[in-house]
């Protein structure tokens, strides 16, 4: 799907640029350390490739950089008491377990709040930068660390960047803001922090907690008193592929923000969700992630007039897999879709054989046709992603106004 001169001409007329890209040097300070899989080399490679394929050096595309947020600006979402032990343990190397920091999926490191900080401030620049019509989308690859809590770090995530965000956005304004999470990991971080609010829709496609950290996100779950239908969850089967998962997302997603209505849409495009990717089992191929990036991207100009922050997330398979999704999230954000069949640049591929030995894949496809059928064809009882959609659907539907078998 190539970008419409009707995107293009979109923009408006008050907006600086297409797109606002987070990205500096220091950001890759958000690392855990070797052998972790959260290894600032998935941002680093990920931004190498965009700039190779020449996505980030025009007119209308604003890479910036990131100050570390306040501790202040931390505290709309997280406790004081926590923000002041993640300084104590980046500090002092001392593990405080019962806010989750020096465990086996947060190990300390000594600039564990700076490099958190500037993620949260990264995600927070390109939110105000789309509510100011500074621009019109936003990008942050470095961000989404969506298990975040407000008292305690979780699944590789020590501040939740997208809630404080989503937070700052809604105190300036905005009237409603949709979430929306396609990491292989339930988005439970923020669908939490919003349990209870109806200004925030949070909806979360992912492998059942059943299976995979961290063990939520359920059909059931939709939001809490006052704000039914506001959670939105999507429980997949493991081992689902491009056609049951793209089924999926276009079987709740557009329907639910359709009717949310969002002033802003905030999308996490974790691409866990990929065959090769170490932590997760679902097989999804980088043209299924090229395709939900497009359907978000539309669904913002149908609904939010443009007004689109898109979040990296999760994505282990560092080499072949995070740096030519988020290049395409980053090319469809700015307008310019890459094509599938091009070649991914010699340089990148010459840095990747120097860094790690090894070849990487050398386009920018898998080769799959990341088609699906649509839910409108029908329901097959039978087939297990049928039956989690369906949940989805009987579920939550309803609490939006929306038919279940029709919507």
């Amino acid at each position: 799907m190539a970008a419409t001169d009707a995107h293009l001409a979109a923009r408006d007329a008050g907006a600086a640029t297409t797109l606002r890209a987070g990205w500096s040097t220091e950001l890759l300070g958000y690392d855990f350390g070797f052998g972790h899989p959260m290894t600032s080399d998935r941002i680093d490679l990920a931004i190498a490739l965009a700039a190779q394929l020449g996505l980030l050096d025009r007119p209308d595309v604003e890479v910036v950089g990131a100050r570390a947020a306040s501790d202040e600006v931390l505290a709309t979402v997280h406790d004081p008491a926590y923000v002041a032990a993640v300084h104590a343990a980046a500090e002092h190397g001392v593990p405080d377990l019962a806010r989750g920091l020096g465990t086996r999926d947060d190990p300390l490191f000594p600039q564990m709040h700076d490099a958190a900080a500037r993620v949260v401030a990264g995600t927070l620049d390109a939110v105000r930068a789309v509510w100011e019509r500074r621009t019109q989308h936003a990008v942050n690859v470095g961000g989404g660390l969506h298990h975040a809590r407000p008292g305690a770090a979780s699944g590789f995530c020590v501040y939740n960047d997208a809630a404080v965000a989503i937070r700052d956005v809604l105190a300036s304004g905005a009237r409603r803001v949709a979430y929306v999470d396609i990491d292989a990991h339930h988005g439970d971080g923020v669908q939490d922090i919003f349990w209870d609010d109806p200004r925030v829709l949070t909806v979360s496609v992912h492998e059942t907690g059943h299976a995979l950290f961290p063990g939520t996100g359920y059909p059931t779950e939709i939001g809490g008193r006052g704000a039914e239908g506001t959670a939105v969850n999507v429980a997949l089967p493991s081992r689902t592929g491009d056609a049951g998962w793209l089924r999926a997302v276009d079987a709740v997603v557009p329907a639910v923000v359709r009717e949310f209505a969002p002033d802003v849409l905030v999308t996490q495009h974790g691409c866990d969700t990929h065959r090769l990717d170490p932590l997760a089992t679902l097989r999804v191929s980088v043209d299924a992630q090229r395709v939900a990036a497009h359907l978000l991207h539309d669904l913002a100009h149908e609904v939010s007039d443009g007004r689109w922050v898109a979040l990296g997330g999760g994505g282990y398979a560092i080499l072949d897999v995070v740096p030519r999704t988020w290049a395409h999230l980053l090319g469809i954000a700015s307008h310019r879709p890459v094509d599938p069949s091009t070649p991914v640049p010699e340089e990148w591929l010459a840095v990747v054989r120097q860094r790690y030995g090894r070849e990487a894949v050398a386009r920018m496809t898998d080769d799959a046709p990341a088609t699906f059928v649509p839910w409108s064809r029908g329901y097959d009882p039978a087939d297990d992603v049928d039956r989690a959609i369906r949940a989805t659907r009987a579920a939550v539907f309803p609490a939006l106004g929306l038919d279940p078998d029709l919507d």
